[in-house]
């Protein structure tokens, strides 16, 4: 397993990492996210052992990777986002290499061939770094972390230049390997994070915004008296009439979904259900509901609420600039 304590993370007066604590079980994986500048890659670089703190620690299967630095890498296994590779070696030539400099101790050649079948390397193992694709570049990247069987795998972005069917065979390949090992997964593309982690790690700033269940983080941040609508007919006139409505507190019209429908998110006041009222003000002015349903966070929504304090990104602000220059108003 992962334990971080307390750790902290300065460059002068900066602090990049502040004071975070949490921790990785085994047979999970854990996703952690947060934006650019957030102190993610400076947790995971102080994890693996290319930084070390300025405060706390971090152990690696009960191991301080500060003070016995040698025997917690061994049990590491780490995909940065740009792969380690040697573009002048060989597939073959490189994982040799790589299987030499960790000490393995495993059957060498059942080993590699098991790794390049587990990540589909096989066909190009004689071929030339250099000469392979993005995708396969990082398939072999992906090969070079696992040799040796390590405990915890740290990846960083896994799927970046793959193709489809790639990502989700390195998708079920990271759930498959999450059942046996400790894994934590850095990722931008948020579906992914929620189709594999277990449990997700949200950091922003320097600290821990959110550290839960996949399940249940979107429940926790979510709540029963927001809806999205979608209806037919003028946005502007629908926007009036819900409104009207004495409990909304407010209404946001976040997209156009088809000729003649946009998508509204509402908001009213808290403990009121305003679903009636929606369909009874709509109805009688004949403008069609399309779909309306409780306004569960999706993981993308979650991520933009806990780091920027916006389900919309700043989408609303952008709109409501947009609305004012279409009027001949100012920026």
């Amino acid at each position: 397993m992962i334990e971080v304590k307390n750790l902290t993370k300065s460059y002068g007066s900066k602090k990049a990492v502040n004071d975070i604590s949490f921790t990785a079980e085994g047979g999970q994986v854990l996703g952690f996210l947060g934006p650019n500048g957030a102190g993610k890659s400076t947790t995971m670089n102080i994890l693996t052992g290319y930084l070390s703190s300025t405060e706390g620690q971090a152990f690696i299967d009960g191991i301080d990777i500060l003070e016995d630095p040698i025997k917690a890498k061994k049990l590491i296994g780490y995909l940065p986002e740009q792969p380690p590779l040697y573009f002048d070696m060989t597939v073959n030539e490189y994982l040799d290499f790589v299987y030499g400099l960790k000490g393995c101790k495993l059957p060498r050649k059942s080993h590699l061939d098991e790794i390049c079948e587990i990540v589909k390397i096989t066909d190009v193992r004689k071929r030339l770094i250099k000469n392979l694709s993005k995708g396969y570049k990082q398939r072999v990247g992906f090969a070079q972390a696992l040799v040796g069987n390590p405990r915890v795998l740290i990846l960083d972005e896994p799927t970046v230049g793959l193709d489809p069917k790639q990502i989700i065979e390195i998708r079920t390949l990271i759930k498959r390997l999450g059942k046996n090992h400790t894994v934590i997964l850095s990722s931008h593309i948020l579906p992914e994070v929620q189709a594999v982690c277990d449990r997700i790690v949200v950091i922003n700033k320097g600290r821990i915004v959110a550290n839960d269940n996949t399940d249940t983080l979107a429940k926790n941040l979510s709540s029963d008296h927001k809806l999205v609508l979608h209806a037919e007919g003028s946005s502007d006139e629908i926007k009036k009439i819900l409104d009207s409505i004495p409990a909304m507190e407010r209404v946001f019209v976040a997209r156009q979904v088809e000729e003649k429908v946009h998508e509204y998110h509402l908001e009213a006041k808290e403990g009121v259900d305003i679903r009636r009222e929606v369909f009874k003000k709509l109805a009688a002015r004949n403008y069609p509901i399309l779909m309306m349903r409780s306004n569960e966070l999706t993981l993308e929504e979650v991520f933009l609420k806990l780091t920027t304090g916006d389900v919309y990104g700043g989408a609303e602000k952008i709109e409501q600039k947009f609305d004012r220059i279409s009027k001949g108003g100012n920026i």
